[in-house]
């Protein structure tokens, strides 16, 4: 039995969904690599650039809190100005499409980060959850939230994993944003071991 070879045919159109998934799936993780390069190069321009008009960053601890892209301008050039040299790098990247909607994915990239604020040599891991928009045939940011395993000067790094508090931020110190925070976490610690 022959097959439809019609380009509307449904084998026809999956495919196409196919190969539209791994095209972005690509350009995604180049959008990803993009922010990384942004944020080591001081590169505000191509840092607002790849969000939304709309995009919005942010973190739970409220380190970040930038809406737009001239909020996003507004809120990184200060940061850049004293962050001195960083080298920020992605490791595992999770995307998962929109099955109704072909221009919108979600994302997990997990990170870590070495920065240098107003001269402290810090180190960060850390994880975004990631909301992204296809507009006019280019993929960005519509919303970038930052969560913080840790973000502490250097120094502390050896002992940092055995406290809560893992933010070092503007002299003030916060617990982590994960994995307590995590559901997984809080059932793991909630089910009683042994039979």
């Amino acid at each position: 039995m022959a097959t439809d070879p019609s380009p509307h045919s449904p084998d026809i159109q999956a495919l196409f969904q196919r190969i539209d998934r791994i095209e972005s799936r690509h350009q995604i993780a180049e959008l990803v690599g993009d922010y990384a390069r942004a944020c080591d190069e001081h590169d505000i321009d191509t840092l607002a650039a790849i969000f939304t008009e709309d995009g919005v960053i942010d973190s739970p601890s409220n380190m970040l809190a930038a809406k737009g892209r001239k909020g996003i301008r507004d809120t990184f050039l200060p940061r850049y100005k004293v962050r001195g040299p960083s080298y920020h790098w992605t490791h595992d990247h999770k995307v998962v499409f929109d099955d109704t909607d072909a221009d919108h994915a979600s994302g997990l990239v997990q990170g870590h980060a070495e920065t240098c604020p107003n001269g402290t040599v810090s180190l960060a891991a850390m994880r975004y959850v990631d909301d992204y928009r296809r507009i006019d045939g280019r993929w960005l940011f519509a919303r970038r939230t930052l969560t913080f395993l840790y973000y502490v000067p250097v120094t502390e790094y050896a002992t940092v994993l055995a406290t809560p508090l893992r933010l070092a931020v503007g002299g003030l110190r916060l617990p982590g944003d994960y994995p307590e925070s995590l559901a997984s976490w809080q059932k793991v610690l909630a089910t009683p071991c042994g039979p």
